[in-house]
């Protein structure tokens, strides 16, 4: 496959050292920097940041709104990228963060493109360690979110999270809790914030440099 120069520059982009803490952090809820090494206990998870042209050839970046309906998710009715655990019969986290996004939006792995991986993000609320890959799909993805665990689809053009008026910072409630001074994105009216925003982050500050 012939990749567009937007993509070509990216990966290049994403074999140079990257961001790390300083693309996420300007996204992190008060005191999460105290929480950012993972415990030797921890869980690991691949996500794919799924990037397309629009049919006005807009780049746009996919994400989820997750089901509300599994109460042990401690992530349920947020919004977050494809992804999910490891399992043993994968065998590297990129075929993790590549099932998971088959099983979840019935993108095949043959559909899309690695071009490359962003910095691991601990998530001290459910101990995952996750792994942020890139992903290039040609043309406009067809979705078939799975029931279960997907409430619906969300494509966001790039360049709006690039914009400042985009990004907010608030009290949230979340199940039970209330989180003081939250940056999250408006994601025309969706809530954006959290482990999620913080990778979103790293990815728009490499973005803004090409």
């Amino acid at each position: 496959m012939i990749l567009p120069q937007y993509i070509l520059n990216l990966r290049a982009a994403l074999e140079s050292p990257l961001p790390g803490w300083n693309g996420q952090k300007r996204m992190s809820s008060t005191g999460y920097d105290n929480h950012r090494i993972a415990p030797t206990d921890h869980k690991v998870a691949g996500v794919v940041l799924l990037l397309f042209q629009d049919h006005n050839a807009v780049w746009n970046l996919t994400f989820i709104k997750r089901s509300s309906r599994e109460p042990r998710d401690k992530h349920a009715g947020q919004i977050s990228f494809p992804g999910g655990r490891a399992e043993h019969s994968d065998i590297s986290i990129e075929q993790t963060a590549l099932r998971e996004l088959e099983e979840e939006l019935g993108i095949s792995s043959e559909a899309v493109t690695v071009i490359g991986k962003l910095t691991t993000l601990y998530v001290f609320v459910s101990n995952f360690l996750v792994h942020p890959y890139i992903a290039f799909h040609a043309g406009v993805p067809t979705f078939i979110p799975q029931e279960s665990e997907v409430d619906h689809v969300i494509t966001v053009p790039i360049d709006k999270l690039s914009f400042p008026d985009h990004i907010h910072i608030n009290d949230l409630q979340i199940r039970n809790h209330l989180i003081k001074n939250v940056p999250y994105y408006d994601l025309e009216g969706e809530i954006l914030w959290g482990a999620t925003a913080m990778i979103t982050s790293e990815l728009i500050q490499i973005l803004d440099t090409l």
